[in-house]
């Protein structure tokens, strides 16, 4: 089923901006509190799919990230009005004070490369 406000490319695949965000907690004993800040977002209502996932650190390159946020927005829209909704701002307050890095990113899938080029 399609949500509201999706709609599909020419190839047929449905649109999804995709939000990804990095953090990195130094003090171990921190990321339980970080984890549960984080939580918070889930009980905002705009993302089609939103995950707080602990980095299982199996990459041989590097893995300095400690937990990732994951989410799937309908539109440029919906991503605004999470990033609006008070517990957005009630997750930055108790996760800022404790993380280091954050690094985030938003793409459009329909936009993203699938096939060599």
């Amino acid at each position: 089923m399609i949500s509201r406000g999706t709609f599909a490319n020419a190839q047929g695949s449905l649109r999804v901006i995709r939000h990804i965000v990095f953090f990195t907690v130094p003090d171990r004993a921190d990321l339980e509190a970080v984890r549960s800040g984080l939580s918070i977002l889930t009980a905002i209502p705009h993302a089609r799919l939103l995950e707080i996932g602990t980095n299982a650190k199996t990459d041989q390159l590097g893995t300095d990230v400690d937990i990732v946020v994951y989410g799937e927005f309908d539109n440029e829209a919906a991503l605004a009005a999470y990033k609006a909704h008070p517990n957005y701002q009630l997750s930055i307050e108790r996760v800022r004070p404790l993380r280091e890095m954050r690094i985030a990113a938003d793409y459009d899938s329909t936009a993203a490369v699938r096939e060599p080029v």
